[in-house]
């Protein structure tokens, strides 16, 4: 049963021309946990890894906690440009492996590869995402995430929206601007012809995706699939994108 939708609500920075109402002309989306289920996948990845390389552990049940919990410090290691997309997985591997007391694999990038094997093998996109997109009718597209660029048009590819979203933008396409630099929402929104205001964002991550995008006249809507949480003041939240829709269609 889903919570009653609340209507878009402005950024608290007032548009450049109050004169006018903000029409949505494009429409950004995040991509891992909003379009394509990269938590699924990557729990059920590296609890399979874990199985093989250490079967029967004490603590096999909480390896998908603890690799998730590892993922946003060490990404953002790469993102500051303090080591290469390489190095920040062979650091979050030691990581795991310091946390779980067992010795580290012997060749760490052998050991990465296994794991993202297992991670592609369950890629999906969310059963929701298909539906919302045809009735977006009418708007430019496009996905702004903070992943790898080749990654994650790999993933657009493998899950079968390649072409139907418009442009893929990392922060390495946009002068090394990641979520939550203004940087990044200015820049995607450059990418689609248009200014901040005139875009929405729908992403799963608060800081990220809907609070970030404020300064810069850009909208957001919290996607909580989870919906056990409560949204930032001023911002709407849905729990399924099949709820998009009908709320942008409320302007």
């Amino acid at each position: 049963m889903h919570r009653a939708r609340r209507p878009l609500a402005s950024p608290p920075r007032p548009s450049r021309d109050q004169r006018h109402a903000v029409v949505i002309r494009g429409i950004l989306f995040d991509l891992d946990d909003t379009l394509f289920d990269h938590r699924g996948a990557a729990d059920a990845a590296i609890t399979s890894w874990a199985s093989a390389y250490f079967p029967g552990h004490a603590r096999l049940g909480e390896v998908a906690a603890l690799w998730a919990g590892l993922e946003i410090p060490y990404m953002a290691m790469w993102q500051a440009g303090e080591c290469s997309m390489e190095e920040q997985r062979r650091r979050r591997l030691r990581a795991l492996c310091r946390e779980l007391a067992v010795p580290e694999p012997d060749d760490l990038d052998a050991a990465y590869t296994e794991f993202t094997e297992r991670y592609r093998q369950r890629w999906t996109a969310f059963p929701d995402v298909a539906g919302a997109l045809a009735a977006l009718g009418g708007f430019a597209f496009g996905v702004l995430t903070n992943g790898g660029q080749r990654m994650q048009e790999a993933k657009i590819r493998a899950i079968g929206l390649a072409g139907a979203l418009g442009p893929v933008l990392t922060g390495e396409v946009l002068g090394g601007h990641f979520k939550p630099s203004p940087g990044s929402y200015t820049g995607a929104a450059a990418a689609l012809g248009l200014a901040p205001e005139d875009v929405l964002l729908v992403g799963d991550d608060v800081d990220k995706d809907v609070t970030g995008p404020a300064p810069t006249g850009m909208r957001s809507v919290w996607l909580d699939r989870r919906g056990i949480e409560r949204p930032p003041a001023g911002f709407p939240r849905i729990t399924t994108l099949a709820d998009l829709p009908q709320l942008v269609h409320q302007r």
